[in-house]
């Protein structure tokens, strides 16, 4: 059996990157995919459920599972922890699952390092103006923390150039093809079509 991708998917808040990685799993049955659910400090939104959004823990428990060396990264952001669960991502790595991570441009840093086989993508707004829209028409933040993300994203898209792959977020159903091309791509990679058809393989060089 070949080993999953890890695919680290990054872009600034708004920008579409989940609703791109739950379109592509449902337009996609015949793969085996998953999402990582992480683990977050921060409160339950409307419409999320503990174990299938996130892990809701408390700071406590999270701090406990960082000296545990539970996360393959974690980080800080908007005053709030989320990780990534080292056991559960390599577990199913190895059953042949393409894993992807919906995280920020710290913990991709980290994943890097510690993964180097990764794959990661970068999911861009077509312009600040779009973002901002996005962003209000939600209806989940304040003014206060939109200004914010805002300011965030800025910072997040200074790092687009770390990625091996860069889409524009202009049309999502274009975006979408963009984001299943890329796919596809690894998928015939010689290593993991060797592994998948090696049985075909020894029968057709049979002497």
């Amino acid at each position: 059996m070949s080993q999953g991708t890890l695919y680290i998917v990054s872009a600034p808040s708004g920008a579409g990157k989940s609703s791109l990685i739950s379109a592509l799993l449902k337009d996609n049955p015949r793969y085996d995919m998953k999402v990582s659910v992480s683990h977050t400090t921060r409160a339950t939104r409307p419409g999320e459920e503990n174990g299938v959004h996130y892990h809701f823990v408390s700071v406590d428990d999270f701090k406990a599972l960082i000296e545990q060396d539970a996360f393959l990264e974690h980080a800080e952001v908007f005053g709030n922890f989320y990780g990534t669960s080292r056991l559960w991502i390599e577990e199913m790595l190895s059953k042949g699952v393409d894993i992807f991570l919906d995280i920020d441009w710290q913990g991709a840093q980290q994943i890097r390092q510690k993964m180097p086989k990764a794959k990661s993508i970068f999911i861009l707004p077509p312009s600040r103006e779009e973002l901002e829209r996005r962003l209000n028409a939600r209806g989940q933040d304040s003014d206060e923390v939109i200004a914010k993300r805002m300011e965030e994203a800025v910072s997040e898209i200074s790092h687009f150039n770390e990625y091996d792959y860069v889409i524009v977020n202009d049309d999502f159903d274009v975006a979408l093809m963009d984001m299943k091309a890329i796919l596809r791509a690894e998928r015939m990679k010689q290593d993991k079509q060797a592994s998948k058809y090696h049985d075909m393989l020894d029968r057709l060089l049979a002497q």
